[in-house]
């Protein structure tokens, strides 16, 4: 998991903590933007949030990040961002932002450790696994049901598990899975994978992944613990019960955006910014998967990140003339 900060301690005097950029999140895009506005000399604050690191720390392996040829761990490569950032200045602080004021400048974001103002603020808080919204999906999530199989998958050794999307999430942590479940069913609504080539060729020739076409998962069964799902066929109607110890669901996210609703325009749930990454608010930027509705990958949040804080840099230059 990625390395962070002690908490800043906040003296009885003086509870806030001005900065000129203040990041919120710790995934690629937060801690690409710190880098890139600590070289700026701005001395950045980041707070990482209660997912250190992001969704790629909980990755296993990242293949289609450039520079990593053999691949890297998706919580190595969250360090090795972490570090560079440091390196330049910019304090990564395990804190949680729980609400903002972006009515006045500075902004002011409350925290689970204190108040901070800034002059800029950078959003890059990410995304949330979506649940099926099923029966039995909640009660045994920590008992057979999981959104993260890196974080899990070593509980499933020798243990017939499913696995509920048809995506590259779906995919990677299927693959994954195999090395520990003695079989992994990918149960998909479809009839065709929504994966890229090289995961489904990987897929299709792995002998522990098998697959159930045109279905969904419409309940989660057992006693105490995750025993079965209940399947209903989209094209038929017919419906079974599948006997599985482990449910891993990979259906997609949602934006973390809840605390800028009626604040920043947005669609969807995303932060809406423009080709440089403003927001509807002066002084406001966003990046990664909480503005971006359609790639969603590593290395472009990453891009969206640095191309924030560059802007967040031209615009308190511009203020400063």
């Amino acid at each position: 998991m990625v390395e962070v900060s002690k908490t800043p301690e906040f003296s009885q005097e003086n509870e806030v903590q001005h900065t000129k950029v203040l990041i919120l999140g710790s995934g690629p895009a937060g801690l690409s933007a710190a880098l890139y506005a600590a070289r700026a000399e701005l001395a950045p604050i980041l707070l990482t949030g209660i997912d250190l690191g992001g969704q790629v720390a909980l990755t296993y392996a990242i293949e289609n990040y450039p520079g990593f040829p053999d691949g890297v761990g998706g919580a190595q490569l969250g360090e090795l961002f972490q570090k560079q950032a440091e390196r330049f200045g910019a304090q990564v602080l395990f804190d949680n932002a729980n609400s903002v004021d972006l009515s006045n400048r500075p902004f002011k974001v409350t925290a689970d450790n204190g108040t901070y103002t800034a002059d800029a603020l950078i959003i890059a808080t990410g995304a949330r696994p979506n649940h099926l919204e099923i029966p039995g999906e909640e009660e045994f999530t920590g008992r057979g049901v999981s959104y993260c199989a890196t974080c899990d998958g070593a509980f499933f050794k020798d243990k017939k598990v499913n696995v509920i999307g048809g995506g590259d999430s779906a995919l990677e942590e299927g693959l994954f899975l195999t090395r520990y479940a003695s079989s992994v069913t990918i149960i998909h609504r479809r009839d065709a994978l929504r994966a890229g080539a090289v995961l489904q060729k990987r897929a299709f020739d792995n002998p522990k992944v098998n697959f159930v076409w045109d279905s969904v998962v419409t309940d989660v069964i057992g006693d105490g613990k995750t025993e079965a799902v209940k399947v209903k066929n989209m094209k038929t109607n017919e419906v079974a019960t599948l006997p599985t110890e482990g449910v891993f669901i990979f259906i997609g996210h949602t934006p973390n955006t809840q605390m800028f609703q009626d604040q920043l325009r947005m669609e969807n749930g995303y932060i809406v910014v423009d080709n440089r990454m403003r927001t509807s608010v002066p002084g406001v930027f966003a990046a990664g998967e909480a503005a971006d509705p359609h790639f969603r990958q590593v290395v472009t949040s990453a891009g969206m990140g640095a191309a924030a804080a560059m802007e967040a840099t031209r615009f308190l230059q511009d203020e400063a003339k």
